[in-house]
């Protein structure tokens, strides 16, 4: 009986054959039936009013000496708890439970859904609780909710609610063991408790992954509750996507949408997008087929019904004179959306949001998640599914001339409608959890960047002093040229209130250590904020040992701060302590798999300790993030050389080729050749001669882009065998690099006044000329023999000219020392070139 009470509770509604059921046996059930009712008619406010709760939270209204909330509220509960009997027992933890699903829910009614209610912390706990707080009550509740160095948001509402729900959950949840799906509502607190902190907390990282664990565990569950499974698995998913848990999350996500039994993917169709466009072309839209045409019945009514559309934020139109609200499809009927069960939206909503988790920042995927929202908005049903989706097509509208407006509009009538109370705060709440729907200030702030981007800069320093966001407030005062302003307000907040926060930002406007060294102490010691500031303004100073003791010391409180890791590697790769580099990038890439400049840098760290193995492998992770980044292509490439991995150098090579017009490497190509034509292993000891084919496509390639690079030609030319191969036709094709690498030399210039170049040069001449003679002898055809002859010989000769006019002593007569051996070689070559094509006319006539 009770895992069917959970599973209600966390459905949020009654089946109508669990209506009746409930009227005749549960809300008549003593101690809880009422509270039970209560909660299926989402009265909560009653809830936390009735008898009971009041009775279970004040006792006799004492209190000790000093004692906090957070302790007095552990205390009283774990009484009554403890407090039962086994008749009992199960009821009092029933009625915690629903205690605690008030709570969260209360809260989220106060700082998402709206409208705002009108309980207040002193309506629950007693005067002599309240009145021996060393702070205000609202400060001794926000200090209660700190969690590893990060603060929660200023202006949360009604903060005490979530605090009382994470005791219950968190501290007393060890004598409630009756009910096996009070871990579930755990992981609820978790996710609004992290979205209300300044960044992400470890401890509720790890509660979260214990509570997703004891779930799993309830077998009965996923067997026999289809929806609420799928539910539970996208709720995963953001969890996951929070923590920069991605792989777990793409697990999840493919498992609500098996669950769902929907076919979603991105498809090109017909249609038209502005109204005077003749001819139907290909449009972007994402197509959604249910693999069974009606769901179960026992599914359809353990889904939620519709919100009527009259109850939702306004869906305002475009309104534009040129391009349509929707695409025209040419063929609608084709590509009609079924009609979407609420957990078959947010299934949609959960790929959507896991997709831009995981593509960067680009026109394409603007486009992609615009295909997505126009899918959600088509059927407007429910509250947390509009909101979210309509917030986000305005965050990606608000770049386009065309749409901007309607973003402005859009935004503005959410957060109207937090205030609007003609929605019932029961259809607000239907699937709310899995949607992971923006807070009220999030939507408000993207209203204040909104004015912003539209150049109304003071309307939305406005909003952002009214929202106490003062960091956005200090950036709007200095695009209005106010510096002196943005100390002022600080200063101004600080006379009210010291907090640590402030005294940081008043350290990033002055740029003074002093104010950082208050806030740590004012924290006592514990705002990993102080110090990730601190030492930001030392490594800007390019002071990088205390820059690493700040970092240090911020991470020590909070391990999930990805940037300051990441900062961290930097500072160390400044003092050249490489092992600290590579751990420090080594967890940047644990918290975020897909930061390719972490990869990238992780395994500069790895080279630089003699570690090129794991530098390779880091590398390859780099490139899967990141594949348009040519230096990390050229570390790659590098790096590949270097262990002999010679087949991904090759296709290295190839990909810098196409991001890098001019990309050009002598030395790797070198390598390269050295190792086809000398048969090296490569690191999976297989023989280098198997990539010769590839070699030449990629020197035809490199040469065609560089024909005029003679080093080049002369690779070209070793690897047919530098003329002296075994197969006439590779000598002859050896042969023509070598006279191209012979051209470029000598076109090339700046050589002919230095004996060492020249000695290079004729050196070069003389290999080319015993080639000639060579594939001379050996052609079959005398006149192309001839010609082959004498156009090197024409070469060589020319060379020799230039020597002894550039290099010949006037005095003496003679030519320069170093090159005097070279050119009687050289000059024996012509006259033995004069002999050969001597003989072959002689043979020919």
């Amino acid at each position: 009986m009770l895992l069917d009470v959970e599973i209600s509770v966390l459905r949020g509604f009654l089946t109508s054959s669990e209506a009746t059921e409930w009227k005749q046996n549960i809300f008549n059930v003593a101690e809880v039936g009422s509270l039970l009712q209560a909660l299926m008619d989402g009265d909560f406010e009653k809830i936390l009013r009735s008898p009971q709760v009041l009775n279970l939270l004040n006792g006799d209204g004492s209190c000790s000496e000093g004692e906090d909330i957070g302790a007095y509220l552990e205390r009283r509960i774990l009484l009554y708890l403890t407090g039962a009997t086994s008749a009992e027992k199960s009821n009092r933890e029933l009625a915690v439970m629903i205690l605690a699903v008030s709570c969260l829910q209360l809260f989220v009614q106060s700082n998402w859904t709206g409208p705002l209610p009108s309980i207040h912390i002193s309506d629950l706990l007693p005067l002599a609780l309240l009145s021996t707080q060393p702070q205000s009550q609202n400060e001794a509740v926000h200090s209660s909710l700190l969690l590893d160095g990060e603060s929660v948001y200023s202006l949360v509402a009604n903060p005490f609610l979530l605090l009382l729900a994470r005791v219950i959950l968190t501290k007393c949840s060890c004598k409630m063991d009756s009910l096996q799906l009070l871990p579930w509502w755990t992981l609820r607190y978790v996710n609004l408790h992290q979205q209300i902190l300044e960044a992400r907390s470890p401890q509720l990282l790890n509660l979260a992954q214990r509570s997703i664990d004891k779930v799993l565990e309830c077998k009965p569950l996923f067997s026999e509750q289809r929806n609420l499974a799928i539910q539970f698995y996208l709720e995963c998913v953001y969890t996951h996507l929070t923590y920069y848990e991605y792989q777990p999350a793409k697990e999840d996500i493919k498992k609500a949408r098996e669950l769902s039994r929907l076919t979603i993917s991105m498809t090109g169709v017909l249609g038209k997008r502005t109204r005077f466009q003749q001819k139907y072309l290909a449009q972007l839209i994402l197509e959604v087929k249910r693999l069974q045409d009606q769901p179960d019945r026992s599914d359809a009514e353990a889904t939620p019904t519709p919100t009527p559309q009259a109850h939702l934020p306004k869906d305002y139109s475009l309104g534009d004179d040129t391009v349509l609200d929707e695409i025209n499809l040419a063929e609608p009927d084709e590509f009609e959306v079924p009609d979407l069960s609420a957990e078959e939206q947010a299934v949609i909503l959960g790929i959507c949001t896991d997709f831009q988790k995981n593509n960067p920042v680009h026109k394409l995927t603007e486009e992609e998640l615009l295909a997505f929202t126009s899918c959600l908005l088509s059927q407007p049903k429910f509250w947390a599914v509009e909101v979210t989706a309509l917030c986000l097509r305005s965050k990606l509208e608000k770049g386009k001339s065309r749409c901007v407006e309607r973003a402005m509009m859009q935004t503005q009538a959410i957060v109207d409608h937090f205030e609007d109370k003609m929605c019932p705060v029961t259809e607000r709440l239907k699937i709310f959890h899995c949607c992971h729907a923006p807070t009220r200030w999030t939507v408000q702030k993207q209203l204040a960047s909104l004015l912003t981007d539209l150049g109304c800069v003071s309307s939305a320093l406005l909003m952002y002093e009214k929202l106490e966001l003062w960091e956005d407030a200090v950036i709007c005062y200095e695009r209005l040229g106010q510096h002196g302003k943005a100390e002022e307000i600080v200063r101004r907040e600080l006379e009210k209130k010291e907090t640590p926060s402030l005294y940081c930002l008043l350290g990033d406007i002055l740029r003074d250590h002093q104010y950082y060294d208050r806030a740590w102490d004012l924290s006592g010691c514990r705002s990993a904020r102080a110090m990730r500031s601190k030492a930001l303004l030392h490594l800007r100073d390019k002071e990088f040992q205390q820059c690493v003791d700040c970092f240090e010391k911020s991470l020590k409180i909070n391990t999930m701060q990805l940037g300051v890791w990441f900062s961290l590697g930097c500072a160390y790769f400044a003092l050249e302590g490489y092992e600290g580099a590579a751990k420090a990038f080594q967890r940047c890439v644990g918290l975020e798999p897909d930061n390719a400049e972490a990869w990238n840098n992780l395994s500069t760290a790895y080279i630089r300790l003699q570690k090129k193995d794991k530098a390779f492998r880091t590398l390859q992770e780099a490139l899967k993030c990141n594949f348009e980044h040519w230096q990390i292509w050229e570390n790659f490439i590098v790096v590949s050389v270097d262990i002999g991995e010679f087949a991904e150098a090759v296709k290295a090579y190839h990909r810098l080729m196409d991001l890098r017009e001019s990309y050009k490497d002598i030395q790797i190509l070198q390598i390269l050749v050295r190792a086809v034509v000398e048969n090296l292993t490569d690191s999976q000891g297989q023989e280098a001669v198997a990539l010769k084919s590839k070699l030449k496509e990629l020197l035809g390639r490199v040469s065609s882009r560089h024909s005029s690079d003679s080093e080049i030609w002369q690779q070209y030319a070793l690897l047919y065998g530098g003329g002296h191969s075994s197969n006439p036709e590779e000598n002859e094709k050896a042969l023509q690099f070598l006279s191209k690498a012979h051209r470029c030399e000598v076109q090339a210039g700046g050589w002919e006044k230095d004996p060492g170049l020249f000695k290079e040069v004729i050196r070069r001449a003389i290999n080319m000329g015993e080639v000639s003679v060579c594939c001379g002898k050996k052609k079959s055809n005398r006149s192309e023999a001839l010609q082959v002859l004498s156009s090197t010989r024409l070469s060589l000769r020319a060379l020799a000219t230039k020597a002894k006019q550039m290099h010949t002593d006037l005095t003496t007569g003679q030519i320069h020392a170093e090159l005097q051996d070279c050119v009687a070689a050289l000059e024996q070559l012509i006259t033995e070139l004069q002999e050969l094509s001597g003989k072959i006319r002689d043979q020919s006539q």
